[in-house]
């Protein structure tokens, strides 16, 4: 089984706008709940976590709660034990369709001059925050903004977006989601409040994975890419493309092996996301991803070995946006990245 293709290139991101189920983060959506029925929620959140885990679903079920039910003293408030709304709602079918005048969202669009995602979010779009939250607000008084994620604002665009995060207008949120927390400038983290989440058990991941592929409940293939996943619905959906789960089962073979470099592996790797299908290079990049992340993770915390293992991620990432950018050949791109993470690995 495959997810269904669409011919929007950016589908998987504006995917979480119309989910309105959240399979578990059970304790963060209680938190966001609690701090808005006080009457006293923060204006902005920075709500971090792994790819694929359901950062962005939960900032727009957040988004959508709040528009439809605009005065957190209310009962449907008070009384709710979660911020689930219904589907046939008018905000939930306004929000899906774009078409929330309450609702701002910033992320990478589509280049018309050749059909692709931009590679960063740009500084325009993040500039039309300021007369957002300007403006008279509608819609029940609130304004609320997603930034999805802010890792791919430019410092441009984070320093457009400092000037909201400084001057925030009453009843308004800012939800900014990233894969990174760490990486988020200082000076906006300490204008937001923080909400981790963890990533998802293998039973959550097989549940959310069947919800996104409209089956009733998992299969044995939809287990198969949970199991693989690491805790991200993202993932396992991309693992059941094609054949994502054995191209991700020869890179994480290569990158056992590492320091050890063997030529043969690189050059079947290079072969097998030669081309210019992105799914191949998400893959790849997402296995050479949760590696590094595992070195973050485990060995020594010496500031030296985690600042080299982080230089590292940069570097192989940028290379990654590049070759994806400039359609540039793969079996070089391979050999350079596996380059690198050989010397990561002795660090």
């Amino acid at each position: 089984m495959t997810p269904a293709k669409s011919d929007d290139p950016a589908q998987d991101i504006t995917r979480p706008r119309g989910t309105t189920e959240l399979f578990g983060h059970a304790e963060a959506e209680q938190a966001l709940l609690d701090a808005y029925r006080s009457g006293r929620i923060p204006h902005a959140w920075l709500i971090g976590g792994e790819r694929g885990i359901g950062k962005a679903t939960l900032a727009y079920r957040l988004a959508r709660f709040v528009l439809a039910y605009p005065d957190p003293a209310a009962p449907a408030v008070q009384n709710a034990t979660t911020l689930a709304v219904p589907p046939d709602h008018l905000a939930s079918r306004r929000i899906a369709g774009e078409a929330h005048t309450g609702l701002l969202v910033m992320r990478r669009v589509v280049n018309e001059k050749n059909g692709k995602l931009f590679t960063e979010i740009r500084v325009d779009d993040v500039r039309r925050s300021i007369p957002f939250f300007g403006n008279t607000a509608g819609e029940g008084g609130w304004r609320v903004a997603i930034v999805d994620p802010i890792d791919e604002l430019n410092k441009n665009g984070e320093n457009a977006l400092l000037k909201v995060l400084e001057e925030p207008p009453l009843r308004s949120l800012l939800l900014l989601v990233t894969h990174a927390p760490g990486r988020v400038l200082p000076t906006i983290r300490s204008r937001c409040r923080m909400l981790l989440l963890r990533p998802l058990s293998p039973e959550d991941v097989a549940r959310a994975a069947a919800a996104a592929l409209d089956e009733k409940a998992p299969t044995a293939e939809i287990r198969a890419a949970a199991e693989a996943g690491d805790g991200s619905a993202g993932r396992a959906l991309m693992l059941l493309e094609s054949d994502a789960l054995e191209l991700r089962k020869q890179v994480m073979d290569a990158l056992e092996r590492l320091p050890r470099l063997d030529p043969s592996d690189l050059h079947a790797l290079g072969d097998e996301i030669a081309g210019t299908e992105q799914e191949t290079l998400a893959t790849f990049m997402d296995a050479v991803n949760a590696w590094l992340g595992a070195r973050l993770a485990r060995g020594p915390q010496d500031t030296r070995r985690l600042a080299r293992v982080a230089e590292v991620w940069e570097s192989v990432n940028q290379a990654a946006r590049d070759a994806e950018e400039y359609n540039l050949d793969r079996k070089p791109f391979v050999f350079s990245v596996f380059g690198r993470l050989a010397d990561a690995a002795r660090a």
